[in-house]
């Protein structure tokens, strides 16, 4: 029988043992370290995210998902997103054959969508996409060729009313509607007002099926 207190082994094992507990610790200590650095970069990174980037993410070619977006005129539109431009967005709507809605980003209350969808939004790679020159369109700069092809629309109002009409002009800030009936053409006997909207006071502005804005 070998007696412990005369073995070279046992010394060995417990360093063995010791070295590895130690082994162990720091690696934790690693983990924890760098587990904090990556959520403080997270929080970093997603601090630079806009609400137009995910637009985007969620309207990637290929795969565009269907969401569920509240208005602040109290609408809620379903359907799949086609195009992002600088302060709008151009959603393909579920519930009407061709139906597209434009719909400002700032009125904008919130968007649902799938979990997996909410997080493919929030990554890095939705944070750089862009789309080109739709990045640069304006609201205004697709209301005016609407204007120039006489398209009829549908502008629905933060404060919740609907108005129908052709866009006659389109300024800096605002349009000029001619109001008629839906599905009338615009003729100076079926014209029952003409107003000046500022864009400020629009949630979102319905086109007819069959029009489609410019950067789609």
């Amino acid at each position: 029988m070998i007696n412990p207190k005369l073995s070279p082994y046992v010394p060995v094992v417990r360093w063995e043992r010791l070295f590895e507990d130690l082994e162990g610790q720091l690696e934790a200590e690693w983990e924890s370290e760098r587990a904090a650095l990556d959520s403080e970069s997270e929080r970093l990174r997603l601090s630079r995210v806009r609400l137009r980037d995910r637009l985007v993410a969620f309207g990637s070619p290929g795969s565009p998902e269907h969401l569920a977006l509240a208005a602040a005129d109290g609408s809620t539109l379903r359907g799949t997103i086609e195009a992002v431009g600088a302060d709008f967005l151009a959603l393909r709507v579920g519930d009407a054959p061709s139906g597209t809605a434009l719909v400002r980003i700032d009125a904008v209350v919130s968007i649902t969508a799938a979990e997996a969808s909410m997080l493919r939004s929030a990554r890095p790679e939705a944070e750089r996409a862009r789309a080109g020159l739709a990045e640069r369109m304006t609201l205004g700069f697709v209301l005016r060729d609407l204007a120039r092809r006489r398209s009829a629309v549908r502008v629905h109002a933060l404060h919740g009313d609907v108005q129908t009409g052709t866009i006659d002009r389109v300024g800096a800030d605002h349009l000029d509607l001619a109001v008629h009936e839906p599905g009338t053409p615009r003729r100076t006997g079926e014209v029952r007002a003409h107003r000046i909207l500022p864009f400020t006071g629009i949630a979102w502005i319905r086109l007819e099926p069959g029009e489609s804005p410019t950067l789609v």
